[in-house]
């Protein structure tokens, strides 16, 4: 039980090790440098990571049990 726990928690590093790769990949093949590569492969993820954030606020704001409510008493 706890090696799946354990995968569990390395999940979110290995898809954010992932996401840099990948960031820093399109990055180097649209720009041909690699400092540029570099600079966009670690800014985007953060970038990407505080709009997910606020894309979750909103999308609770319109799942939530008091949302649900009104729109099917209306």
């Amino acid at each position: 039980m706890k090696s799946v726990v354990a995968l569990r928690r390395l999940k979110p590093v290995t898809y954010g090790v992932m996401h840099l790769i990948v960031a820093m990949g399109v990055a180097f093949a649209i720009t041909g440098e690699w400092a540029a590569a570099l600079a966009i492969g670690l800014i985007e993820p953060i970038v990407q990571t505080f709009f997910y954030g606020v894309h979750e606020k909103v999308w609770d704001v319109y799942t939530t049990p008091a949302a649900e409510a009104s729109s099917s008493a209306a």
